[in-house]
């Protein structure tokens, strides 16, 4: 009981362990005496092993349908290492961490279904795999107006064509229509006759946004005070006797006099922009089978910039520039801009998710990644090199498994990657390469340990497929011809 409750101290969630392989050869034992204390852990990702090779080909599909077989109730399958907080050190092997639904293993199941997995990584020749069952888990903000309280986050733009001026929003599906108990069930708005499903910018995303303008237009309110009484100080410096300082002092007024027009323009242009965000907050459209939305076309602007991540202030920037760049020997990849704005061009492969060129602070492969959602705001996270496995129950008695991009938190203290409402959120390494678009996690509660993406290489092509054949990023991308391609 104690070791269920503690073993996975450290996580997001804190899930409850079910049961793991490793109980027989080494078994867990209470932390003891004066100074006993849990031992913290957190998700690492794994590349280069055995299983990238075989698992999405062959192992993984078997490991699922062993599962179903076994009439296992599991919601995830994931392939992680789990390592010592603060120290970087490995707890034990590579981990099959499988999720399954609150108190539906018993611990005589598990064992069964754990061993069974182990069986199957024999065949394949691996032997320094453990599994683990646990009981898991469960931008800008857009919404449908049907469903305005259940917001998302909007992904990535894209236009229909190189002659078209045509921009579509692409964000995941259970944002505009959120889960009602049965598999999706394709939607298009086609023509005239067929129901519209307006999409609007999120009520909460919305009323921060006017905020932050507002808080904008006090910071320089202060701002406007501050260089007033410093030119009133300076005016007086100027109309002195000593001609060393009068001439000092009269650049400095000139200087002060520039900052204090642009402060007062900068509140003018806000001001005018708030009041212009008012009038024109909705962003209406139609979805298309994985939401893609039609903007409408006399909301965008001239000032309008495409597909750009804005990195805010939440990380400061030297902060930000290190951990996207671990390890001290590398040229840095990442450029922080002094707009705090990332510009997207282009698609991480498949083959890059697998195999990256990136190195963390000890040497091994890794690939951040960034992102920007309406609930946690930006974020760091490490992707893995190794797709996971989702299982959906319905009502009707039916399900459903997909193959998942995840994204690990980036380490203990900053938490975790994403949570609610962040569904939708467009997931980027750090030169602006496009990954994937979050639909879900893994967790206990609200904060996910492990969240889940749809590779966008593979998307992007479902969207060309399914109605948009001329589509592509927006704006046009300068070039797929390198490592990050189509």
């Amino acid at each position: 009981m104690v070791e269920a409750m503690y073993y996975y101290s450290g996580l997001c969630s804190s899930p409850r362990l079910v049961y793991h392989t490793s109980t027989e050869t080494t078994p867990w034992t209470m932390p003891t005496g004066p100074e006993a204390y849990r031992q913290l852990k957190e998700l690492h990702p794994v590349f280069s092993h055995k299983l990238n090779v075989v698992w999405m080909t062959d192992l993984g599909p078997r490991v699922c349908r062993l599962l179903d077989f076994q009439g296992v109730l599991w919601r995830s399958i994931d392939v992680v290492h789990f390592i010592k907080v603060g120290e970087g050190e490995a707890v034990g092997p590579i981990v099959f961490w499988i999720g399954v639904t609150a108190k539906s293993l018993l611990g005589e199941d598990a064992h069964t279904l754990a061993n069974g997995c182990l069986d199957l990584l024999k065949e394949f020749g691996i032997t320094d795999v453990e599994v683990d069952p646990p009981t898991p888990t469960l931008g800008l903000s857009i919404a449908a107006q049907a469903t305005p309280h259940a917001e998302g986050t909007s992904s990535i733009y894209l236009t229909k064509g190189r002659k078209s001026k045509k921009v579509l929003l692409v964000t995941a599906r259970h944002v505009l229509f959120p889960p009602n108990d049965r598999p999706n069930i394709n939607y298009a708005h086609t023509n005239t006759s067929a129901p519209r499903r307006n999409v609007l910018l999120g009520t909460k995303a919305f009323n921060n946004f006017l905020d932050s303008i507002k808080i904008r237009i006090g910071q320089h309110s202060i701002m406007v005070e501050c260089h007033e009484r410093q030119i009133e100080k300076l005016q007086v410096r100027v109309a002195g006797e000593d001609k060393e300082d009068i001439e000092k002092a009269t650049k400095q007024l000139e200087k002060a006099q520039q900052l204090l027009d642009d402060a007062r323009e900068a509140i003018q242009a806000l001001e005018e922009f708030y009041n212009a965000s008012k009038k024109n907050a909705g962003i209406k459209g139609f979805t298309e089978d994985y939401a893609v939305v039609k903007l409408n076309s006399s909301k965008i602007k001239d000032t309008f910039k495409g597909n750009m991540i804005d990195l805010g202030m939440n990380i400061l920037q030297d902060e930000f520039t290190l951990k996207m760049s671990p390890h001290i020997d590398a040229a840095p990849s990442f450029e922080y801009l002094d707009d705090c704005l990332l510009p997207l061009h282009d698609l991480i492969s498949e083959d890059f998710m697998h195999k990256p060129d990136m190195l963390d602070h000890n040497g091994e492969s890794c690939l951040l990644v960034i992102k920007n959602g309406n609930a946690t705001g930006v974020t760091i996270g490490c992707a893995t090199g190794i797709f996971s496995y989702i299982h959906k129950y319905f009502s009707n008695n039916t399900h459903q498994t997909s193959t998942e991009w995840a994204i690990l938190p980036y380490n203990n203290k900053l938490g975790a990657f994403s949570t609610c409402s962040d569904s939708g959120s467009i997931i980027v390494d750090s030169l602006g390469h496009i990954g994937g678009i979050l639909t879900g996690g893994a967790g206990k509660t609200v904060s996910s340990d492990i969240t889940y993406a749809t590779p966008f290489f593979w998307l992007l092509l479902r969207i060309k497929k399914n109605g948009f054949p001329h589509t592509h990023l927006y704006p046009v991308m300068a070039s797929c011809a390198n490592n990050y391609g189509q």
